[in-house]
């Protein structure tokens, strides 16, 4: 095997870090979430505001950004009775990109080793 256990292990870590956020990002819809959240400002947007521009019903829509919170890429914030959801996903993506630099460097590592070898 090329890959050391160790980054082997890394690898898997930062995977299973990121799957939540793949699996909530894959979606159409949520994507379209992500966006109006990002395009209501650092105030944040509720549930009704959104279902307002969307084909979808508010369970609907509270359904796709429960996944998002669960996923980490929103959170909500009490205000009176309403909930007003705000993009948290800066975090995420740091988590993707330590994946991605990862990945990188241990493709750079087995390419040496290959060369090496040769």
């Amino acid at each position: 095997m090329k890959i050391s256990d160790d980054d082997l292990a890394l690898l898997h870590e930062l995977f299973s870090k990121c799957g939540p956020l793949f699996i909530a990002l894959g979606d159409e819809i949520r994507q379209k979430l992500i966006l109006d959240i990002l395009d209501a400002g650092e105030n944040g947007v509720n549930v009704m505001t959104l279902a307002a521009g969307s084909k979808l019903s508010r369970p609907a829509i509270s359904h796709h950004l429960k996944i998002l919170k669960d996923s980490g890429v929103v959170s909500f914030e009490k205000q009176g009775t309403q909930a007003f959801y705000k993009l948290t996903i800066q975090k995420k993506l740091a988590e993707v990109e330590s994946l991605i630099q990862s990945t990188f460097r241990i493709i750079d590592e087995v390419n040496k080793q290959e060369s090496k070898e040769k």
